[in-house]
């Protein structure tokens, strides 16, 4: 196996602290949503043991999650198999559409708003400002909620989706005037004021620097060292860190990035690196991923080459 490969693998396994709930989440979306967003919990133990992540551990985030609504359980006999629920189909859906695309989203722009225009109790404040930052927005004081293309209809779907409907009647969706000009200096201003570019900037960087050298390798010696295990690990956690990226990106049209921005780097790279990497992981996946009454589910052709489908440019 390439050096590169086996000393990304270690570091990931010497962490002091795996977010196991959260790499779950990311298996979920990458390998097990495709093919049919359950799987039987032993299963899921055997793919990740080999990042040193123990039973017990495994159990408890699985059983997290199950409280916290993105899966539930189905028993068959003694076994049981964990299944993505509705909402939780619905947000690594949406996610999806974040991770496998190949370029930021164009802007027609018109700045979309939320604004807090009744009385919301603490909690619920925090509650529909933590979901909407999940959607990329960003804030303008507290009671000021941006994005640069939002469909807001969808975000208050999710809204509801996340048991926030009773929220909705103290929030005002709207568009701000549409502006056919270049880019003006308020769009610039108002960039700087909601989000931090610059700490997401250095985190891709970062991203860049660990997984280049690896791509490198893997163009020079192709993946003939390479076992089905280890091409899944890898995939795992380069979208891992890829979706960690994500969620603090509010997915800027390029008009609204700083020039020379490496978030476009990093897509890229990812994309690449995955595509090299998917064979030899779906083999794995075909011996080891299986349902409680024992049968292996096949990917769906739908979700085939993802980087493909959800490129909007066809690049």
């Amino acid at each position: 196996m390439s050096n590169s490969i086996q000393n990304r693998l270690d570091e990931f396994r010497q962490q002091r602290r795996v977010q196991a709930a959260s790499l779950i989440i990311s298996v979920f979306g990458d390998a097990i949503l495709p093919r049919g967003g359950r799987i039987w919990l032993g299963s899921l133990i055997r793919l990740l043991e080999p990042l040193e992540l123990n039973e017990r551990l495994i159990r408890t985030s699985v059983f997290r999650l199950a409280k916290d609504e993105w899966l539930r359980t189905e028993t068959h006999g003694r076994r049981a198999d964990y299944v993505l629920t509705s909402s939780g189909r619905r947000r690594f859906e949406e996610a999806s559409r974040h991770i496998y695309a190949s370029h930021a989203p164009l802007w027609d722009r018109r700045w979309r708003l939320i604004l807090v225009v009744g009385e919301l109790e603490t909690k619920a404040r925090e509650q529909v400002k933590r979901a909407l930052f999940w959607q990329g927005f960003g804030a303008l004081g507290a009671d000021c909620f941006v994005h640069p293309s939002a469909e807001l209809s969808s975000v208050l779907d999710a809204l509801i989706a996340e048991g926030l409907a009773d929220s909705l009647g103290a929030l005002l969706p709207l568009f701000a005037a549409d502006s056919r000009s270049a880019q003006s200096a308020s769009d610039s201003d108002l960039v700087r004021r909601a989000w931090d570019l610059g700490a997401l900037a250095e985190a891709y960087a970062a991203f860049v620097a660990v997984y280049q050298p690896i791509l490198t390798d893997l163009q020079r010696d192709n993946l003939d060292e390479v076992s089905e295990q280890d091409a899944f690990l890898l995939r795992t956690v380069l979208i891992h860190d890829y979706r960690r990226l994500l969620l603090r990106d509010p997915e800027l049209p390029e008009v609204l990035l700083p020039a020379d921005w490496p978030g476009q780097q990093a897509r890229l790279l990812c994309k690449e690196l995955y595509k090299r990497l998917e064979p030899l992981s779906n083999r794995h996946l075909d011996k080891l991923l299986c349902l409680a009454d024992g049968s292996v589910p096949a990917e769906d052709a739908a979700f085939a080459e993802r980087f493909s489908q959800y490129d909007p440019l066809g690049s």
